[in-house]
């Protein structure tokens, strides 16, 4: 029987181990001979995994040399963040319009960056400017390109994916948000790390789930719990996975960007550590601001205010700020983040800082536009489905949802598809109806 890959370490596992522990300041060099023998063994026999799993084993009990400071408790993190508002006083106006706002917007970026998924700049640029198009101007089966420049590319799949929307299809950024919303109707505001876990294994099939959140689910069924569980054999532990499961719980709490980040790291902490759990409580804060707030860089600013102020992803996030104060262009910047990161590179390319980066520059140099923010957030590459959905979802709360362009959302026919039970076909307004009342119970239960 063939091993599923998702379920069977392999070669380029090793490859981004290794880089992972170098960047939180691990010595790879510690382990040389591990890494040497691996590279001899053949990755379909079960030596190898035996040996991997050693080294991962190993690679947590070495000393962590940094100049960075990067907690992965919650208390550790709070006294490392800069000081902030916390909590935000001024009222939402038009809290409903602005949620369902959220919820079309994560759906439409998502929609726009799920077909290239995986694709890098050289396709995705090569098909533009072969049809005399500079930028991204709605969705790339309706732009004005021939046939025969996709068929250049070998992006004819475009066309055909097209063809079939009707709905927002399944996708594991909006999955995770449907989940966060099951579970708080089901265990309230107070749920714990455990509650997602078990949640995840009754409600999501393991092979919906991927890289960090596929290890911490093997973890659970092994019996390791949180926190454990997303340190144990996880070379993905800074991955994005943790920053697209942020959107409900910013939803959750407009105005209250603490709480919000709290809520993601209870649910960030069972699959990853450091900058992966960073990247999910910037969003959630970024959200919960935004649902009170208008400024780009105050929301941006808020959100870097709830995660240690000293931390790789602050200090990469700030770095764009810095581009954009510069007056340094958009294509200018976008340039500058691909010499930062390789997007051949698996571990770059879905790394939580090189794709929270390309949140950061959607967000800078969207100007307000729904339309700008999703496609600035969708033409560098890298994780393009979920730069997309987060990029729409907080400028989609900004706005609400009366001011979205019907050329982005009326396409999805209100109707989205998941993986998680019992929402395997659900309204897109009627998550947002659900949602505002969460909100309402849950600051009934918190007063």
């Amino acid at each position: 029987m063939e091993k599923h890959m998702w379920l069977w370490w392999r070669r380029g596992e090793v490859a981004i181990e290794k880089e992972q522990m170098a960047e939180e300041g691990r010595d790879p060099a510690a382990l040389a001979r591990e890494f040497a023998a691996l590279e001899k063994l053949d990755d379909e026999e079960q030596a190898f995994q035996d040996r991997f799993n050693a080294l991962l084993d190993r690679v947590q009990a070495l000393p962590i040399s940094s100049s960075c400071d990067e907690p992965s408790d919650l208390a550790g993190i709070h006294a490392a963040r800069p000081d902030g508002p916390r909590q935000i006083d001024k009222a939402s106006t038009d809290l409903e319009g602005r949620i369902h706002g959220a919820w079309l917007g994560r759906c439409a970026g998502c929609l726009l960056g799920k077909p290239i998924e995986c694709w890098h700049t050289d396709r995705v640029w090569g098909i533009l400017k072969d049809a005399d198009h500079t930028t991204i101007t709605d969705y790339l089966w309706r732009m004005d390109i021939s046939e025969e420049v996709f068929k250049k590319h070998d992006a004819t799949t475009l066309l055909d994916f097209g063809k079939g929307i009707k709905h927002m299809p399944e996708d594991d950024d909006t999955n995770y948000t449907v989940t966060a919303l099951a579970l708080v109707k089901h265990k309230g505001i107070g749920f714990t790390p455990d509650d997602m876990a078990s949640f995840w294994m009754q409600n999501i099939p393991i092979l919906h789930t991927c890289s960090a959140e596929r290890v911490a689910y093997r973890n659970f069924t092994a019996g390791i719990w949180p926190p454990e569980s997303a340190i144990c054999r996880n070379p993905y532990r800074e991955w994005i996975g943790a920053q697209i499961r942020a959107d409900f719980f910013g939803y959750l709490t407009p105005g209250n960007p603490q709480l919000a980040a709290e809520l993601a790291w209870r649910d960030a902490s069972i699959s990853h550590v450091r900058n992966g759990i960073y990247g999910e409580m910037w969003v959630a804060a970024m959200l919960a601001a935004s649902a009170v707030e208008n400024n780009i860089k105050t929301i941006i600013e808020i959100g870097l205010t709830e995660i240690p102020a000293n931390c790789r992803l602050a200090n990469d996030i700030r770095k764009v700020f810095d581009w954009h104060d510069l007056g340094i262009c958009y294509l200018d910047t976008v340039k500058k983040i691909h010499e930062r990161w390789d997007e051949r590179n698996w571990h770059h390319w879905c790394h939580t800082n090189s794709n929270a980066q390309i949140v950061a520059l959607a967000l800078l140099y969207g100007e307000g536009s729904f339309e700008k923010t999703v496609t600035r957030a969708v033409y560098p590459c890298f994780d393009t489905d979920c730069n997309g959905a987060t990029a729409g979802s907080i400028i989609g709360m900004i706005l609400g949802a009366n001011a979205l362009p019907a050329k982005w959302t009326d396409i999805m026919c209100d109707t989205l598809l998941t993986g998680v039970d019992g929402y395997h076909k659900v309204k897109i307004s009627d998550l947002a109806k659900q949602t505002v009342a969460l909100v309402k119970s849950s600051a009934q239960a918190q007063t």
